[in-house]
């Protein structure tokens, strides 16, 4: 049985029933609710059971995580007791292919009784579902990939397709950047590259800091107390004057004349790399270290004076890529 040949079918059917529906999006009623759910003042509740309820229930989370508050709730729920959850300014999101699900159609009465706003997915705008929606978005297939042509494969891969599609119509609608979808996953990758600053990270306390006269046998035990790998050293005014790393002492132990009581700063490199505004992106210190192949971003004051360091270890710690 060549299994590759029935995943690469399996593949094909479903985006083609895909191409299918993204051929016939004219005939649903998508931009009607996209300016009524964009106008709404409550929530987008979505409901369905089986298959259905469990594409819902992505369906919301990912409306919740682009701007738009929603919730899943199974209709057995509504029916006893959360019912009350549903606003009288919220809108409701109705799954179920067939347009039939008992629990659903129990739940269709009471949301006209409440004048409910009701958008529903089903394969036909002739079934009890689509009779009672103000607003019908289409999710009929030809058919399904699952040999019996029975398993809810290719209409659930379209069903969770068009959730997607009405999710980003609304992030279209409403403008919706980076910024804001980070503000929603501020735990996330994206939220922690586009709100921790240096300042979040940075280093203040027991920095290892030498004077320029400082011995390098002295700066080595003062390197190793600091573990980051570098020696900072500071003028008589208390102002960076270079910086000695580790890369400086392997090249330094190289060199013809080599001894511990140089002073520091004959091989330390000068002129080493800070920023002034500790108030800059974590993401945008990481490309500076990067670009500059250094392990350390030192940020002063506009006088020139220590701050704080940033290690790179700091930023892979805290998840900045």
């Amino acid at each position: 049985m060549d299994f590759n040949k029935i995943a690469s079918d399996v593949l094909e059917i479903e985006a083609n029933e895909l191409l299918l529906a993204a051929k016939n999006i004219k005939d649903f009623d998508i931009e009607k609710a996209v300016d009524l759910i964009v106008s709404c003042k409550g929530k987008l509740i979505v409901t369905g059971v089986g298959k259905s309820g469990l594409v819902g229930a992505k369906i919301a989370a990912t409306l919740a995580s682009t701007g738009t508050s929603s919730f899943f709730l199974h209709p057995t729920e509504a029916m006893h007791g959360d019912l009350g959850m549903i606003g009288k300014d919220d809108i409701v999101l109705a799954i179920s292919y067939s347009g039939e699900s008992e629990e659903l159609i129990q739940l269709l009465p009471h949301l006209k009784r409440f004048d409910i706003p009701l958008i529903a997915m089903a394969k036909t705008k002739e079934s009890t579902l689509g009779k009672y929606s103000d607003f019908f978005m289409n999710i009929s297939v030809s058919k399904e990939a699952c040999p019996l042509d029975t398993a809810p494969t290719s209409s659930t891969t379209l069903t969770m397709a068009m959730g997607d599609a009405l999710a980003v119509c609304l992030m279209k609608k409403r403008d919706f950047k980076k910024e804001d979808f980070a503000s929603f996953h501020p735990g996330g990758s994206l939220g922690k590259k586009l709100f921790i600053k240096v300042d979040d990270l940075l280093r203040r306390d027991n920095l290892p800091i030498v004077s320029r006269e400082t011995k390098l046998k002295d700066a080595i035990v003062t390197m190793s107390e600091g573990r980051l790998g570098s020696v900072l050293i500071v003028d008589e005014n208390n102002r960076l004057s270079s910086v000695l790393s580790d890369g400086d002492l392997r090249r330094a132990l190289m060199s013809d004349g080599f001894s511990l009581d140089c002073e520091i700063e004959t091989i330390s490199t000068k002129n080493p790399k800070t920023v002034k505004d500790k108030n800059i992106l974590a993401s945008d210190a990481l490309r500076i270290i990067e670009e500059y192949k250094i392990q350390v971003l030192i940020v002063t004051d506009e006088e020139g004076k220590i701050e704080g360091i940033l290690h790179i270890h700091d930023l892979i710690e805290a998840g900045i890529k």
